[in-house]
C-alpha cells in the first residue's frame, strides 16, 4: 500500500506495518492529516486538529524506539477531554479559547502507549442534544448521530482509526451506527474518567470507535494498561445469544426489525444457541429511572454555567433537560437509583445464561436533518444498568444507510463480550469497514 494511502489501515494493521518497518511513523500521520484535511470541509468531525502538533510527536515516535503497543497510531479526542496545551471547548461558546493545563487520562494512557492525539473531535452542546456541526460522511444531509458525533464521523471518514468518545445515553452506540463503523461502551466505571468533562456521575462512561472489530478489544487494553492481545477465539458453535425484543420494539422500523432477526438467524444456522428472551425485570421502566437522575445530576453538575453564562445556552437544554432536572425531589432521585440496584441484579440473572444478548442500536439508519441528533430509546437501559454493548456495522438499508447491530454482555465480562462480537463479525462478513469516501 502507498504511504499516502496509510490512513486505510486499521490500528491493528497499522501497528503490524510499522512494527515491521513497512511503514513509518511520520507517514502514517501525515496520511490521516491528510485526509483529514481533505474530507472535514464536508464531514466537520473537527474542532481542533493539532497538526503540528501531531508531526512532531509523529518525527519523535520515528526517531527513538517503539513506546508501546501504539507506537505512532493517530486518534481523535472528544472535545470534552482535556488534552493539555490544547483548546477544549465542551461544544459551547461558553469556554471559547479555554486550554486545558492537564491530560485526561484516557487520553494519557494511549499517549502512553505510544499513540498520537490528532486533535479534538467536535462534541454536542455540553455533550447533550443541541447538535455540532458535524455531517455523517454517508450522507451529508444526515445526522452523524450525538454527543460524540465527530468522533464517530473523523473514524468512518478515515481521519483516524481510532477515537474516543463518551456515553452517558446512547452517544457513543448511536454514532457508531448511524456512521457505519464499530463503537464500544464498557462496564461503567472500568475506564478513568479523570479529565472528562462531568455530565451526570451516575452514567458517563469513556467509551470509542473503531474500523474494525479486533480495535475495540486493543483500545480497551490499552485503556486499562493490560497487555495487549487479540480477542479469545470463540466458536460460533460454542456461542449463546439471546434476542431481545423488549417494549420499545416496535419503534424500531420494519428494515432494521429484520435486519436483527436475519443475523440472530444466520447465527442459528452456523451453529450458534439462539433464543428469544423476555427483557429482564424493571426494564421497562428503566427509561424513567435514567431521565430521572440524569436530569438531576447534570442540572447541578452545570450550576456556574446556567447561572453565570445562561444567556448562551440552548433553551432545550437550559429549559428542557436543567429544567426538568431542577424539579426532580432528592426523594426520586434516591428512590430511581434504588430501583436501577434491582435491575441491575435482574439483568445479570438474565446475562448469565448468554455470552451476548441481540438488540437493535437505534430506531432505523441515520435521519435524515442536522437539527437533531436521533433517537437512543435502544441504548438508554444499557447506559442505566452499567453493562458493556458493543455497535457493529452489519447492515445497511435500501438505500446504503448504515444499520447497526447491538450486543449487549454482563457487567465487567467486557472481554468475552468483545470476544463474541469478534465471532459474531466473523460470521457476519463485518470484521472491518473502509472509510467512507
Amino acid at each position: 500500500m502507498p504511504s499516502a494511502d496509510a490512513y486505510r489501515l486499521t490500528a491493528t494493521e497499522a501497528a503490524a506495518a510499522i512494527g515491521s518497518g513497512r511503514l513509518s511513523p511520520v507517514d502514517l500521520v501525515e496520511s490521516c492529516l491528510d485526509r483529514a484535511l481533505a474530507r472535514d470541509p464536508d464531514v466537520r468531525a473537527w474542532q481542533y486538529l493539532a497538526a503540528d502538533e501531531a508531526l512532531m510527536e509523529a518525527r519523535l515516535r520515528q526517531a527513538g524506539t517503539a513506546a508501546g503497543p501504539f507506537h505512532a497510531i493517530p486518534f481523535g479526542a472528544k472535545d470534552i477531554i482535556d488534552v493539555a496545551g490544547l483548546p477544549t471547548g465542551y461544544g459551547t461558546p461558553i469556554y471559547h479559547g479555554h486550554v486545558s493545563h492537564r491530560t485526561a487520562a484516557c487520553v494519557a494512557l494511549l499517549q502512553e502507549a505510544g499513540a498520537v492525539c490528532l486533535g479534538k473531535t467536535v462534541t454536542t452542546e455540553l455533550a447533550h442534544f443541541h447538535p455540532g456541526k458535524t455531517r455523517n460522511p454517508h450522507r451529508m444531509s444526515h445526522t452523524p448521530g450525538g454527543s460524540s458525533s465527530g468522533s464517530a464521523a473523523a473514524v468512518a471518514s478515515g481521519a483516524v482509526p481510532i477515537a474516543l468518545g463518551t456515553q452517558t445515553t446512547g452517544s457513543v452506540l448511536r454514532p457508531a451506527a448511524y456512521c457505519g463503523v464499530f463503537g464500544f461502551k464498557p462496564s461503567f466505571g472500568d475506564v478513568s474518567r479523570s479529565g472528562v468533562m462531568e455530565c451526570v456521575s451516575a452514567f458517563d462512561t469513556v467509551g470509542w470507535f473503531t474500523r474494525c472489530v479486533a480495535d475495540l478489544e486493543r483500545v480497551r487494553r490499552g485503556l486499562l494498561r493490560l497487555p495487549v492481545a487479540a480477542p479469545d477465539t470463540v466458536d460460533v458453535t460454542a456461542l449463546r445469544c439471546g434476542v431481545l425484543r423488549g417494549p420499545d420494539w416496535e419503534r424500531a422500523d420494519a428494515t432494521t426489525q429484520d435486519r436483527v432477526l436475519g443475523a440472530a438467524a444466520a447465527l442459528a444456522s452456523a451453529g450458534a444457541t439462539v433464543e428469544d428472551v423476555d427483557p429482564p425485570t424493571g426494564f421497562a421502566e428503566l427509561p424513567v429511572h435514567h431521565r430521572t437522575i440524569a436530569g438531576f445530576e447534570f442540572a447541578r453538575a452545570i450550576t456556574w454555567e446556567r447561572t453565570q453564562r445562561a444567556s448562551v445556552i440552548s433553551p432545550k437544554l437550559l429549559e428542557g433537560r436543567c429544567g426538568d432536572g431542577l424539579r426532580i425531589s432528592y426523594e426520586d432521585y434516591a428512590a430511581a437509583h434504588e430501583a436501577l440496584l434491582s435491575a441491575r441484579a435482574a439483568h445479570a440473572d438474565l446475562i448469565a445464561g448468554y455470552d451476548v444478548l441481540i438488540t437493535p442500536v437505534a430506531p432505523g439508519p441515520a435521519p435524515e436533518g442536522l437539527a437533531a441528533t436521533g433517537d437512543p430509546v435502544f441504548n438508554t437501559a444499557w447506559t442505566a444498568l452499567h453493562v458493556p454493548a458493543v455497535s457493529i456495522p452489519a447492515f445497511q438499508d435500501a438505500a446504503g444507510m448504515p444499520i447497526g447491530l447491538q450486543l449487549v454482555g454482563a457487567f465487567r465480562r467486557d472481554g468475552r463480550l468483545l470476544a463474541a462480537a469478534q465471532c459474531i463479525a466473523r460470521e457476519l462478513g463485518v470484521e472491518r469497514v473502509d472509510p467512507v469516501g
